[in-house]
């Protein structure tokens, strides 16, 4: 590959490469526990947010948005519990916390499909994948939250999600992303691993 075809390259998905970069960087932080990751995550949000615009998919553009809500929210829970050694403590999910939050991503699922399918098929005449769009949507939004509590369980969740997300974007023609949400897949892995760690260093600590 010559360097004007990698020039042309990035001109052409430059956005889309800052995009997975700044994930990659901020999902990292996240699994270190660093507070530092969400202003990084905030700005991986807006710029996926103008590349699935551009790219016609409004409902991914619309779960950015929320992403940007809850990713505001997270630091500043996050800012709260930071300890002295710059990392924050995992918190235990209870039981029914999680199954409430569960049911809440199924009725989330069915209140957005209706959405997307208006937002693809309204705006730009093309239907994706809306059901799918609608429940990967309402659980990202439930892993978002519980990993803005500090809850491990968002990584057992993420991994599920991100999943089934290389398959839709490979499906879209968003090959870069499919490749970055397999990449996701192996930081939910590592986060999981070291986040559980922590809490087995904080409960002898105890």
């Amino acid at each position: 590959m010559t360097w004007s075809l990698i020039a042309a390259w990035l001109i052409a998905h430059g956005l889309e490469f800052a995009a997975v970069v700044t994930t990659i960087i901020g999902i990292w932080l996240t699994t270190r526990r660093l507070l530092i990751c969400w202003p990084i995550i905030l700005l991986a949000d807006f710029l996926y947010l103008v590349v699935f615009f551009q790219s016609g998919f409004l409902s991914d553009a619309l779960l950015q948005i929320f992403f940007v809500v809850f990713t505001i929210y997270g630091w500043w829970h996050w800012w709260r519990g930071v300890r002295a050694d710059g990392e924050v403590r995992v918190e235990p999910l209870g039981m029914r916390a999680c199954m409430v939050a569960l049911v809440v991503g199924a009725i989330g699922s069915l209140v957005l499909g209706p959405v997307m399918l208006w937002l693809g098929a309204t705006l730009h005449k093309t239907v994706a994948l809306p059901h799918l769009d609608a429940t990967l949507a309402s659980y990202s939004l439930v892993a978002s939250w519980w990993g803005a509590r500090k809850h491990i369980a968002n990584w057992w969740l993420w991994i599920i999600v991100d999943l089934v997300y290389i398959g839709e974007y490979i499906y879209k023609d968003l090959w870069l992303t499919a490749l970055l949400y397999a990449g996701l897949v192996g930081l939910a892995i590592l986060g999981l691993r070291d986040w559980r760690r922590a809490t087995a260093s904080d409960q002898i600590a105890a």
